[in-house]
């Protein structure tokens, strides 16, 4: 692509050296340049891309776009503009010729459940014959071709790569969760988007954002300018949960078109009624004067939101009713999302995702209408990331939990004692030692302290009822343990299969 027709619409400060040549790949990793490469530098929050211009060039880059003072040379062209963040974007959708024009794109952000809903809509659109592709926290995925996901949403430029390449491959419909990092890094502002699902607002990310004003500052730019800036946005809709007080004052500070799902206030998709079993949901919703009957096999009133969600979604982009039952039911389970690991004659153990007050919280609270012997949450929480949850967490789970069991998560460049320290400030409950946790006899709430992951989810196993229900929560479809900087590779699905053997074997042990 030619230099000139890769930077239309882009404001440019200055251009320095040929204006003219052939662009054969757009990089902003200086490791990644070939030959007749064009290098974005990026001032990050580690380290800043205008100090690896010269390796760019080392590996074949030809033109730099910048946003710092730098001088090329001979041979070089430099191309200097305001905000090389955002150019990424840009230079994104020029060099995969805007890819989000070629498919129905649809955003789902907040702070939980945006993954579950997203899986259900991928359901949804397939019974109705579309073609899906998915970009979210568990992988990046269309028609059988699966990608790790670094991130939640990738950095701009990726994500018209990704766009374009599901566009080439027959995709119709993709369905994004849309982070507020990357809400606030504008990693999303040069896609054109057909829809956004607004799930909820609760303290997560406070390490970034600071406040929760901002944190919502960055999730309603979405509603408030990036879903209005699309060239669709004739057709543009917003989903918004209508029972969060941050959904209804999104609601009030936003224009356009808004379907509202909820349970407790008047919503334009609602649950007639519902009954919530350790088998599923089942549900009659009601929206546009028309009923639907539902049957999910997931759990717990806030999967309900979730559905409530998807059947405003899916009717706003006219599925047919049957389309929409016949997804929903065939979703068994999420990736690590209330992923149920344990079999008929065990203890019930499920892995989640739950890594905020909030979702952890909401989760205990579905579990505890099933209880028949006691509840157990095992969890930490993640180094170098929001430590004012922490306490709150702890909480949280002293509260709903028989016994809680505080570990190491991801604890990164922190202490993992440090962080259980931490989250200890928010429980007033005894303490005892591992060796003393034998629910067979004890008859009091209380919490424990073990560091190690595998042995604090082999101590909850073992010493659990078959009666008893099991919480592994933090890390969910998580397949690594970060400590330091460096990734270990852990599965709280596959540790808690493999004790849950061994404790069938072993029945002497229990």
């Amino acid at each position: 692509m030619q230099v000139l027709e890769l930077l239309k619409g882009i404001n440019t400060i200055a251009i320095e050296g040929k204006q003219h040549g052939d662009i054969g790949t757009v990089c902003y990793d200086s490791r990644k340049c070939k030959e007749n490469s064009l290098f974005i530098a990026i001032p990050g929050f580690e380290t800043n891309g205008h100090l690896y211009i010269e390796n760019a060039i080392k590996n074949g880059a030809r033109f730099i776009v910048h946003e710092q003072d730098y001088t090329p040379p001979e041979g070089i062209t430099a191309i200097r503009v305001g905000d090389s963040r955002r150019v990424l974007g840009q230079i994104g959708r020029n060099f995969f010729r805007d890819p989000s024009s070629s498919l129905c794109l649809i955003a789902v952000t907040g702070t939980n459940g945006k993954t579950t809903i997203t899986y259900l809509l991928e359901a949804i659109l397939a019974k109705a014959g579309f073609s899906v592709g998915v970009i979210g926290t568990v992988n990046y995925r269309y028609g059988g071709v699966v990608y790790p996901a670094p991130n939640t949403t990738p950095e701009s430029f990726d994500f018209h790569r990704m766009l374009r390449e599901m566009a080439d491959h027959g995709v119709t419909h993709c369905v994004a969760e849309v982070s507020s990092h990357a809400l606030d890094l504008h990693r999303v502002d040069e896609c054109s988007f057909d829809m956004g699902i607004f799930t909820n607002l609760t303290q997560d990310h406070l390490d970034y954002h600071i406040t929760m004003e901002n944190y919502f500052y960055a999730k309603r730019r979405f509603f408030t300018e990036v879903l209005p800036a699309g060239e669709k946005n004739k057709s543009t809709k917003m989903i918004i949960n209508g029972d969060d007080p941050w959904g209804r004052r999104l609601l009030a500070e936003t224009k356009g078109k808004s379907i509202t799902y909820g349970i407790e206030s008047s919503c334009d998709v609602t649950a007639k009624s519902f009954r919530l079993s350790m088998e599923g949901i089942h549900s009659h919703i009601t929206f546009q004067n028309e009923e639907i009957e539902i049957i999910s096999p997931l759990i717990g009133k806030f999967n309900l939101y979730n559905i409530l969600a998807s059947v405003g979604a899916a009717t706003s982009l006219g599925i047919s009713k049957e389309a929409i039952r016949e997804g929903l039911a065939e979703i068994k389970q999420v990736p690590g999302r209330l992923e149920k690991v344990s079999s008929p004659g065990q203890p019930s153990v499920f892995v989640d995702y739950a890594h905020t007050e909030d979702a952890l919280r909401r989760v205990l609270e579905n579990l505890k209408p099933f209880k028949k012997g006691k509840i157990i949450t095992v969890f930490g929480c993640g180094g170098n990331r929001d430590r004012g949850k922490r306490p709150l967490m702890g909480e949280a789970a002293a509260q709903y939990s028989d016994l809680t069991i505080l570990t190491s998560d991801n604890p990164r460049m922190e202490d993992p004692l440090q962080i259980i320290e931490e989250i200890e400030k928010g429980i007033h409950l005894p303490k005892c030692t591992a060796d003393e946790v034998d629910l067979k006899y004890y008859d009091k709430k209380m919490y424990c302290v073990i560091p190690d992951r595998t042995e604090a989810i082999a101590t909850a196993i073992f010493a659990a009822r078959n009666e008893d229900i099991i919480l592994i929560a933090g890390k969910g479809h998580e397949d690594y343990q970060i400590i330091g900087n460096k990734r270990f590779p852990f599965d709280d699905r596959i540790v808690a299969r493999k004790v849950l053997q061994e404790r069938q074997e072993s029945p002497g042990k229990i």
